[in-house]
């Protein structure tokens, strides 16, 4: 590991995200020292998703919701895995099961931890944890939608393999993590 040098840290915002302004410098390839680099950093925290497989019916479970940042620049109700945030205490084994329950109405008995991965490394500490799960009807326990106390309405989408792969190649679905799930999934089919 290269040497990094925080010389000052303070928090500009700390709210539902935290922001944080950080100087410092860092090691460079020669071994020389950078000069002092400011940056903003968002810590988000650790985050999950799932790709949910029906291999009997050959279908996948997505959930479409209103994402305000994607509104001003893109269609604001995004098509993407079920996802939500590590809280503190609590896994993100134990936090992608919830979720999946909230939002889709499903329990899951396997849950495969497939990789993690960064979405914003140049200023964002978020990592997010993707897994994979097969769900059938009996797992069904109500109809999901989220949790309307924390704002959430959720539309629950079913697809077949065939139109989750259209979905993707004609960019209606423009959500990283679900791009990374979905093209890691297209991988395990052809390789089975």
């Amino acid at each position: 590991m290269k040497t990094v040098e925080i010389q000052s840290q303070r928090r500009v915002f700390d709210g539902f995200f935290k922001i944080d302004e950080v100087e410092f410098r860092h090691q460079r390839r020669d071994g020389s020292m950078s000069p002092p680099l400011r940056r903003l950093h968002l810590n988000r925290g650790d985050g999950v998703t799932a790709v949910l497989h029906n291999p009997a019916r050959q279908t996948l479970l997505f959930v479409r919701q209103f994402r305000f940042s994607t509104y001003e620049n893109g269609p604001g109700w995004l098509l993407e895995t079920v996802a939500g945030v590590v809280e503190s205490g609590q896994t993100p084994e134990e936090c992608v099961i919830l979720e999946i329950r909230e939002e889709t109405g499903y329990r899951v008995r396997d849950l495969e931890l497939v990789t993690s991965f960064y979405l914003t490394p140049g200023g964002s500490s978020e990592r997010i944890y993707l897994f994979y799960a097969e769900i059938e009807e009996a797992d069904r326990e109500h109809e999901g939608g989220g949790l309307p106390q924390e704002g959430e309405d959720i539309e629950v989408v079913e697809l077949t393999l065939d139109q989750a792969w259209r979905a993707l190649e004609s960019g209606e679905i423009a959500d990283a993590k679900t791009i990374v799930g979905l093209q890691w999934l297209s991988r395990r089919l052809l390789d089975a």
